[in-house]
């Protein structure tokens, strides 16, 4: 199985990201740089990880969605790679147009680090279905801007089509509809602000993201 994790100036969960790949599947990843504009060839896989991207300066995502890579990494969402976009790596799919809505200021302005409970609404994609719909699990958000919004139009498309992967049980950030992940309408393309590769072992108090990483290798391996 190859898989690619891309970094940015100022990615902090690249190295996270490699590790949990590695670990649930065996084989490390290739690491690409924002600066690159080819992917590696025959991808299965292609993760956007979390951190700051250029510091988060002009807003959260904007600048990285402009970096060469990414017109690379759009063209390959388009014919179907699978793109998994944590927390930053979220904000960077919503800016590209790859996923709909924004990622804004948390509500309170305050910086959220905490493992927080999470409901699965959609056990039916590449990346979920090795949960139980209406399963909760717990994982951990590190984030200042992981209030999604988006228009009440596209809130009831996503909801009418299944889009929403994950939602919180308890509000967290602020999101309209407390949601915490979204996929694009062909299913392949998955951003969310929890970080399921800091819940694969034991020692990170808790494995409830492993099974993300396990489902999605399960079907591309």
């Amino acid at each position: 199985m190859r898989t690619a994790v891309i970094t940015f100036p100022g990615s902090n969960c690249d190295r996270d990201m490699a590790v949990a790949l590695e670990k649930v599947s065996g084989t490390a990843p290739l690491r690409v740089w924002h600066g690159d504009a080819i992917l590696p060839d025959r991808l299965d896989l292609i993760a956007l990880p979390g951190g700051f991207s250029y510091g988060d300066y002009l807003r959260s995502g904007a600048m990285a969605a402009t970096s060469p890579i990414m017109r690379a990494v759009v063209e390959a969402a388009g014919c179907g790679v699978p793109v998994l976009g944590v927390c930053n790596g979220f904000q960077v799919l919503t800016e590209a147009g790859l996923l709909p809505g924004a990622l804004l200021r948390n509500a309170g302005q305050t910086f959220i680090c905490r493992t927080v409970p999470l409901m699965v609404e959609n056990s039916q994609s590449l990346f979920t279905a090795g949960y139980q719909q209406g399963q909760q699990i717990r994982i951990p958000v590190a984030h200042h801007d992981g209030n999604y919004f988006a228009d009440e139009d596209t809130l009831d498309r996503l909801e009418g089509e299944g889009r929403v992967a994950f939602r919180y049980v308890e509000t967290c950030n602020g999101s309209q509809r407390d949601i915490a992940g979204v996929l694009n309408d062909a299913g392949n393309v998955l951003g969310m602000m929890p970080h399921p590769e800091r819940a694969v072992e034991d020692d990170h108090g808790g494995t409830d993201g492993r099974a993300l990483f396990e489902a999605a290798v399960r079907q591309l391996a």
